[in-house]
């Protein structure tokens, strides 16, 4: 039973990732959730009781897959420069990823206070990751350094997910080379 529960539950936070990428935060119903899933509506809220509920869990599974790929990537590199690179470059090829879209769709929508508190959070660690390889360059405000560098990644984020004019793979580069040029302490 327990498994079975896994299962469902799995199922229909995939669901939802498909529907907030597909359709944005509008398309994140209960009747969507339980068409997708094969589920009865009433069968949805056994497992989530909100939109909200259903935001949360999505944080709570994506983003520590998200912030091992990108930790994952900062260690493979030696010296602090590159570290700060494979930052911003892994951040950026996620934005392809479903997930991420959904995510990105989840933070531009109106949700309570315990849902942005923890996308908040997710956030600061992938930020926390950072202030190391600032120090080493020797920042004095590595932590502001970090936030800052974050800035630059999320405005990436925002015209890639746009869909600019620009090429995804030119606003990496660009993205990157500003991140390095203003991170040299």
């Amino acid at each position: 039973m327990a498994e079975h529960r896994t299962m469902q539950r799995a199922a229909l936070l995939d669901a939802a990732r498909s529907l907030l990428s597909e359709g944005g935060t509008e398309a994140l119903t209960f009747p969507a959730l339980a068409e997708r899933t094969g589920l009865a509506r009433s069968s949805v809220y056994e497992y989530f009781r909100s939109r909200a509920a259903v935001v949360e869990e999505l944080c709570a599974v994506d983003f520590p897959v998200w912030a091992a790929e990108i930790e994952a990537a900062m260690e493979a590199a030696e010296e602090p420069q590159a570290k700060i690179e494979a930052y911003v470059r892994s951040q950026l090829s996620l934005v392809g990823d479903r997930r991420h879209r959904a995510v990105v769709a989840i933070s531009a929508s109106e949700l309570d206070a315990g849902a942005r508190e923890k996308i908040r959070a997710a956030h600061g660690g992938l930020v926390a990751m950072v202030v190391e390889a600032l120090a080493a360059l020797g920042h004095s405000r590595p932590r502001l350094a970090a936030l800052l560098l974050q800035g630059v990644v999320d405005a990436a984020v925002r015209r890639i997910e746009l869909g600019a004019a620009e090429d995804p793979a030119e606003v990496t580069e660009v993205a990157v080379a500003m991140a390095l040029r203003g991170v040299r302490g």
